[in-house]
This record gives C-alpha cells, sequence and structure tokens, in this order.
C-alpha cells in the first residue's frame, strides 16, 4: 500500500509542473493595447514610401510587448508563443532590407493576418 501511495504521490507531483504550461494568463490592458497598436503598425504599412523606416516601428511595437509580457512572469507563455510567428515576419523583413512593392504587399497581408489572430487571442482572454 505505501507503494502505491508514493507511486500516486511522485506522478502528482512531478505532473503538476507539466499543468503550468496549461494555465492560459489572464487578461491585461496594458498587453491588449500593445497587440492592438502593433495591428495598427502592420495595418498602416504603405508600400509605396519607404518600407524599412515603417518594419522598424512594428518592430519596436513587438519589442515592447514582449518586454512587458517577460516582465509579468512566466505565465505569460501562452502570448509569448502567439507573438513568435509575428517577431520572426518582422526579423526577416528587417534583415532583408528595402524590399519590391510586391513583397512589401505580401508580407503586408501576412502580418496583418498574423498581428489580427495575435490580438483575437490577446483580446480573447478572461
Amino acid at each position: 500500500m505505501k507503494i502505491i501511495f508514493t507511486i500516486v504521490v511522485s506522478v502528482l507531483i512531478s505532473g503538476c509542473a507539466t499543468v503550468q504550461s496549461w494555465i492560459p494568463s489572464f487578461w491585461d490592458d496594458n498587453q491588449s493595447h500593445y497587440i492592438i497598436q502593433a495591428s495598427l503598425t502592420a495595418e498602416s504599412i504603405n508600400c509605396d514610401q519607404a518600407q524599412l523606416a515603417q518594419v522598424l516601428v512594428l518592430q519596436t511595437d513587438l519589442r515592447r510587448f514582449e518586454l512587458y509580457s517577460h516582465s509579468k512572469g512566466f505565465l505569460q507563455k501562452d502570448v509569448m508563443r502567439v507573438v513568435e510567428p509575428i517577431k520572426k515576419s518582422v526579423d526577416e523583413w528587417v534583415q532583408r532590407g528595402e524590399g519590391s512593392k510586391s513583397y512589401c504587399l505580401i508580407k503586408k497581408k501576412l502580418l496583418v493576418d498574423q498581428t489580427s489572430r495575435a490580438a483575437s487571442v490577446v483580446l480573447g482572454r478572461f
């Protein structure tokens, strides 16, 4: 009986470590503001003007969101995972620099879709 109790307790204790990754983070006004700001910046990219300066503004918006979320603690991992694809797309564009108008339109559409989905996730929390 002690062996069964020991096994059950050890499974429960080790299982609790993985449970924290299932707990969603809670609503936060600042995160909501930052993700909407990033979404607005992505939508307002004008492909007829210098692209890099506009993309750097978006990169700064995402960095602000990331720094704030990271400062809140370990429970923010869910929203950090949502923003990762956007960060990757923006970082690739910054590394590439100025591109053609077609490249800009395609990247803009991708970023608008990604930021829109991220905003839905961040704003949809309770």
